[in-house]
């Protein structure tokens, strides 16, 4: 399971109670990687795994490696998951440049 620096940093500073429902949904997440929601659109290749009143969204890549993308409440995760895959592929694009 790979977790990007910014996302490791947000889970460190979380509530304990929130730490251990999230170590339940990773847990979960690596039994089955296909339990989440396949989100759709623009957001089609990530999932979404409801974790209380937050959003894990995650990506099941190559050799089912998961790449966690981000973590937050239900109202403003999809937004700012959004911005990151775009910034991804922004990234990609220049990179294969």
């Amino acid at each position: 399971m790979r977790v990007p620096p910014s996302l490791a940093s947000l889970i460190r500073s979380l509530h304990p109670h929130i730490k251990g429902k999230l170590r339940g949904a990773l847990a979960a997440i690596a039994v089955d990687s296909d339990c989440g929601k396949a989100l759709r659109e623009e957001l089609s290749g990530v999932r979404s795994l409801r974790v209380g009143r937050f959003r894990l969204i995650y990506r099941v890549g190559s050799r089912r490696i998961i790449d966690l993308v981000a973590f937050g409440p239900r109202q403003t995760i999809y937004e700012e998951t959004l911005r990151l895959v775009a910034a991804d592929s922004a990234k990609d694009a220049d990179a294969q440049s």
